[in-house]
């Protein structure tokens, strides 16, 4: 009130009334008084500004200005412009001393949201930390809800599936304890933990999820949520050899997210379907290349830098099974130029995919080149069901180069990642020496 009445060269005289001395308003701007709401819209008035910004410092037209740049983020988040949303949510950040703690916390959560979707996902993870434990995020609301799958699912691609199930476990407990109406959200937080179950090989708490999760959702009526589960469910059943039954149970959540908007969840089972598809029995890469397309088209805007390297991943596999192996190759090393230097589980599965089209294309020297740059990578790896097949494949690759002892390594080191370390000989016992290289 001081530095405006000051600003507009006004003394305090100026602003009392039959209400308000002068004196009153030198004991307010001492901070010695706290005006009520009548003489606080009065003085407000006379300054020519709002009882809010009077009371707090927070300019309408800022605070308006500023909710507009957190609705552009939003905006551009779920158009794929992650970027832009990035830098409209910090813009807006720069100025939360003119924003409520709800504006805030969305901004921080949008933030956190394009960092994640921009591959930065350990600077995402301390932000939804924060955001998760916060006192005014109501514990079982949606907000809440969605802050711990966002945490479940970022610690889960960095390769942390302990604290993934962790917090999933936990959260779900908290939930059962306050015996809420169950929403999509709570649903969508039940799958993510499934998810994470399978991705550590822990398949019968995986399906023991599912089926509860299966029979809340259809109570619950929960669109989105039950495709969340079915497609989970269809990985579970992949894993277990069951493809008939995946491939009918992600035909049942496309159905269900076909009804929706959410073009990620969309494209993501399509990519999911067109995997299953090159891991069939009877694998239909043209089917498969058809939806990876789709996919890849909706993940270009919506997905985050890890699902669309997975999407060219997928489809350049289905290149190579049609014949296209030079177009493959190059889509398997364009999906690695979006992954960056760092090991990671993608990293990995695009350059196996690039030695698979170097030894169809009969460059073999190339191929065990990549694949000794992929065992060094996995080697960095914390265990996972996901990368004990990516060993297995490393493993096979090896194999159709014809390098036995290196092919043998590999095996080993899937099975030492679910469980199964190799035994040692008697003394005495045959083996089979691994063959020299020329």
């Amino acid at each position: 009130m001081r530095e405006l009445r000051q600003k507009r060269g006004l003394h305090q005289q100026d602003l009392a009334s039959e209400d308000v001395s002068s004196s009153y308003v030198s004991l307010i701007e001492s901070g010695k008084r706290v005006p009520s709401q009548a003489v606080l819209a009065t003085l407000a008035a006379k300054l020519g500004v709002s009882p809010e910004y009077l009371l707090t410092g927070r300019s309408d037209t800022q605070a308006k200005e500023l909710q507009l740049k957190i609705g552009f983020g939003d905006m551009a988040l779920r158009n794929g412009a992650n970027g832009e949303a990035l830098q409209s949510f910090s813009e807006a950040l720069a100025q939360s001393q003119f924003l409520d703690h709800a504006l805030v916390r969305r901004a921080r959560r949008g933030q956190a949201g394009a960092l994640e979707k921009l591959g930065q996902i350990e600077a995402a993870i301390p932000i939804l930390h924060e955001l998760y434990d916060d006192p005014e995020v109501v514990v079982g609301s949606d907000e809440w809800a969605q802050l711990g799958v966002a945490l479940c699912r970022c610690y889960r691609d960095v390769g942390d599936l302990a604290l993934a199930v962790d917090i999933g476990e936990a959260a779900l407990s908290r939930l059962n304890a306050l015996g809420l109406d169950v929403t999509d959200d709570h649903i969508q937080l039940g799958a993510t933990l499934m998810g994470c179950y399978h991705e550590r090989g822990d398949l019968t708490k995986a399906q023991m999820l599912a089926n509860r999760l299966l029979s809340v959702a259809e109570q619950a009526g929960a669109r989105a949520g039950r495709g969340a589960v079915y497609w989970n469910s269809a990985l579970v059943a992949e894993s277990r050899g069951q493809t008939a039954e995946a491939l009918a149970l992600i035909e049942r959540a496309l159905a269900l997210m076909a009804e929706g908007d959410n073009a990620r969840h969309c494209a993501m089972l399509k990519q999911g379907y067109g995997y299953f598809l090159l891991a069939a029995p009877e694998p239909d890469p043209q089917r498969a290349k058809e939806l990876l397309e789709q996919a890849r088209e909706a993940l270009l805007g919506a997905g985050s830098v890890g699902e669309l390297a997975d999407c060219e991943i997928d489809l350049a596999r289905a290149q190579l099974r049609l014949g296209e192996v030079s177009e493959g190759g190059a889509r398997a090393e364009r999906a690695l130029g979006l992954l960056g230097a760092e090991p990671t589980p993608e990293a990995v599965a695009a350059r196996n995919t690039m030695a698979e089209a170097a030894l169809l294309a009969g460059d073999t020297d190339r191929a065990a080149e990549i694949l000794r740059t992929s065992g060094r990578q996995l080697g960095h790896l914390a265990s996972s069901r996901r990368v004990a097949h990516l060993w297995q494949r490393t493993a096979e690759l090896w194999q159709a180069c014809g390098d036995a002892g290196e092919a043998v390594a590999a095996y080993r080191k899937a099975l030492a990642m679910v469980g199964m370390p190799s035994l040692p000989l008697a003394a005495g016992a045959f083996t089979t020496p691994a063959p020299r290289r020329s």
